[in-house]
């Protein structure tokens, strides 16, 4: 029997759909986040003295060879998936291949899909032997440090008893402090930073890339995965986030950042302490951010120019402030507003980020979002379509809201899964085409874009390069809003 090597794991990021769809699908050819959450884990694991590499299916479609190369090569005792509701299934097609050619591999899934669906997960697919819930790094390093054999002590797990039960072991008591990683494994991502890519027109220079400095939000919208991080809020401190810009632009040639955060201004003494270090000590980056309208004031919003902040985005969600009550705290669409013209007003590019769908939508509710979106300065905007995903508040009783059809491969925001009572599934697929038409043809909008010529002029290689694939999907508007 072949002994495999227990201080050694396979981290894979799969793809979710069929490897021959890849090559047409819009939202790679706007966008290829990397996998912070895999690069962390692996830095972690690494470490604690294990090997850890990462085979991302986004990057190459492909890689079922690769992962095969791998295994027959290095004999890992683990190979671990993370995976989202949409690629759950491609983890699971992954997972038995490995166990086809390694039968003694034991299989770890961790990521926001499994932490909601829990014994679920063990119950219905007999391939996967452990679950991770919630943050990884602690959690895996200490199964692997037992070889999978103590795993009813270690907190976070889901595992097989004696009998063939899955047991849960609880959560952690308490997160990772975020400042004692080290940073995210960047290196073991083939082709970094030139294979990943943000979307076209939300970035000045090249190459960049995506950075997370804080994990969870303190808010509890109805429309929001809780399942990984649950309520908790932690981010890095002024200073890990300074040195970490400065790793990636030393050691990669990083010159722009997004920062992934659901909140990034939320704690303003940090901003304000990172924004002045960014001022006193230039790193020659520029970056994009996530914001609210409650933490942010045109003060804030000059010093974050002045240190590099290029675009800012905020959750707009929908334009009928009724409906938005439904779902969110503080809802205050006049504000929201205001806020956004702050942005404009301290030279910053702006973007909007909305859904269509929400339990209670109606015609008039999206008429609404259109007269509010079009009335503000915004540069640029997402329109996704709503899922009720399983870690999110509204998913316990999203049957009761109208017609969901939980096919978990197409849930993934791109398509309409649920429908709103008093609603079809052919009217939102013509309302939501409308929206974006709408917003397309504005002058302003495309004077706008004519203007990224300069601005953003890379952007506009890339468009030119795939033009006539964006306009072929623009003309379907499948997958429209990934641009």
């Amino acid at each position: 029997m072949t002994t495999l090597n227990a201080k050694n794991i396979l981290l894979v990021h799969p793809l979710g759909y069929r490897i021959e769809a890849a090559c047409r699908d819009i939202s790679r050819m706007a966008n290829i986040m990397p996998p912070l959450g895999l690069a962390s884990i692996a830095a972690f694991l690494k470490k604690q003295g294990n090997d850890a590499a990462i085979i991302d299916y986004y990057v190459r479609p492909d890689s079922d060879r690769f992962v095969r190369d791998y295994l027959l090569t290095e004999q890992p005792a683990f190979i671990g998936v993370s995976c989202t509701t949409s690629s759950f299934l491609d983890a699971v097609r992954i997972v038995k291949i490995a166990k086809g050619i390694l039968p003694n591999i034991q299989a770890v899934l961790g990521g926001p899909h499994v932490s909601a669906m829990k014994e679920r997960v063990l119950e219905d697919f007999p391939v996967i032997d452990f679950v991770v819930v919630g943050e990884g790094e602690q959690t895996l390093a200490e199964l692997m440090e037992c070889g999978g054999k103590e795993a009813a002590l270690i907190q976070g797990v889901i595992y097989r008893d004696a009998g063939g039960d899955a047991c849960f072991t609880g959560y952690r008591d308490k997160g990772v402090v975020l400042d004692t990683l080290p940073f995210p494994a960047y290196e073991e991502l083939e082709g970094y930073p030139e294979a990943y890519r943000l979307p076209i027109f939300n970035y000045p220079k090249i190459p960049n890339t995506s950075c997370i400095s804080s994990r969870g939000c303190p808010y509890a919208c109805s429309y929001c995965d809780r399942s990984v991080f649950r309520r908790s809020f932690r981010y890095n401190s002024a200073e890990y986030m300074y040195h970490h810009l400065r790793y990636l632009k030393e050691r990669f040639g990083i010159r722009h950042i997004n920062f992934y955060d659901d909140q990034f201004t939320f704690n303003r003494k940090r901003i304000d302490e990172f924004t002045q270090m960014l001022i006193d000590s230039p790193l020659g980056m520029s970056f994009n951010c996530a914001v609210r309208a409650e933490h942010i004031d045109l003060d804030l919003l000059r010093q974050m120019k002045a240190a590099g902040c290029w675009m800012i985005s905020l959750g707009i969600e929908t334009g009928d402030e009724n409906l938005l009550a439904q779902h969110r705290q503080h809802v205050n669409l006049q504000l929201l507003a205001d806020k956004i013209r702050l942005i404009k007003q301290a030279g910053i590019r702006t973007k909007g980020l909305l859904m269509m769908g929400l339990p209670g939508e109606t015609e008039d509710s999206i008429k609404k979002s259109m007269d509010y979106v079009f009335s503000l300065p915004i540069d640029d905007f997402n329109l996704a379509k709503f899922t009720p995903f399983p870690g999110s508040p509204i998913y316990q009783n999203i049957h009761e809201l109208g017609e969901f059809d939980e096919d978990w491969e197409k849930m993934d925001c791109m398509h309409f899964q649920f429908i709103p009572k008093g609603m079809t599934k052919e009217q939102m697929e013509e309302l939501f085409q409308k929206f974006y038409k709408t917003h397309f043809m504005r002058p302003k909008v495309l004077l706008g874009y004519a203007a990224m010529f300069w601005r953003s002029p890379d952007s506009w290689l890339r468009f030119l390069q795939n033009m006539g694939d964006f306009l072929r999907f623009a003309r379907s508007n499948k997958r429209l809003g990934e641009f």
